[in-house]
């Protein structure tokens, strides 16, 4: 099987997309996983400067901003379309609210999921605070409702979420695993979604669980047969990154952190 490491646009922003794929293709990244504008000659110029440097893309839906449901839908809609004609080899996905009703967010998973059939696009949907998935136990039930979902692991939420490294909800990160296609390699903990730095000694338990975690999905689309898994190191800038007081200076560096985590997970996987 075929693994495939992809760069977060997210804290590049700053830099021309001439620049920011020159650095993801010298850093050995196959790819950028990113959000596209809807403006034409935008998606023209990040689409050459995928081309000319030989990277492949991931697009990233986030903008779920729309508080009333009908027009969450529509946005949802004309969001995915847009990322769809970039033709992308992913789309993940940050489906639905916390506080809509499950009916509501299946519904949103079923129009994913047309689109999906419809383009040819695989469609995962991100396991991320505030989402439908946004704690294991609700994503057990929504995916045992929804058997067609797929996502993207991002258990580090999850840990947030329920302040813990998920030890009493086995069955739940097990289902998760099962279903996923996609991988968020970020390292979340009972306090919060992003360690300061999976380096540091202090936290190699917690790296380590969340190495099992994606150990088991590699395993499941191998056995699956699947040809291609993709992998986003997705550590995030300050203020997700823990910064200093009153300077707001991070306390380490996003990109150095995203390409350990690359060159980790290569070789674990080799």
């Amino acid at each position: 099987m075929n693994i495939q490491f992809f760069c977060p646009r997210w804290g590049n922003e700053l830099l021309s997309w001439d620049a920011f794929c020159k650095k993801v293709k010298e850093a050995g990244y196959d790819g950028v996983e990113a959000g596209i504008p809807f403006d034409e000659q935008e998606k023209k110029n990040i689409s050459r400067s995928l081309k000319e440097n030989g990277l492949l893309l991931i697009g990233q839906y986030f903008q779920s901003f729309e508080k009333e449901w009908g027009q969450h839908a529509a946005g949802y809609e004309k969001q995915l379309r847009n990322l769809i004609s970039m033709q992308p080899v992913l789309i993940d996905a940050q489906t639905g609210k916390d506080y809509y009703t499950p009916a509501q967010n299946k519904q949103l998973f079923e129009l994913a999921h047309a689109l999906s059939v419809e383009s040819g696009i695989t469609i995962a949907h991100e396991t991320h605070r505030n989402k439908a998935l946004f704690a294991a136990h609700v994503a057990e039930h929504l995916l045992k409702e929804n058997p067609y979902v797929k996502i993207t692991a991002d258990f580090s939420h999850w840990c947030c979420v329920a302040e813990s490294l998920l030890e009493d909800q086995q069955e739940a990160v097990q289902l998760a695993c099962e279903r996923a296609v996609h991988i968020h390699a970020r390292v979340g903990f009972a306090e919060g979604p992003q360690v300061n730095d999976p380096r540091a000694a202090e936290w190699k338990s917690t790296v380590d669980a969340h190495l099992q975690w994606w150990d088991a999905i590699i395993s499941n689309r191998k056995k699956s047969g699947a040809k291609v898994m993709t992998i986003t190191p997705e550590f995030g800038p300050a203020p997700y990154l823990p910064a200093l007081p009153h300077s707001m200076a991070p306390v380490a560096n996003q990109w150095d952190i995203n390409v350990h985590m690359m060159k980790l997970l290569k070789q674990r996987y080799a």
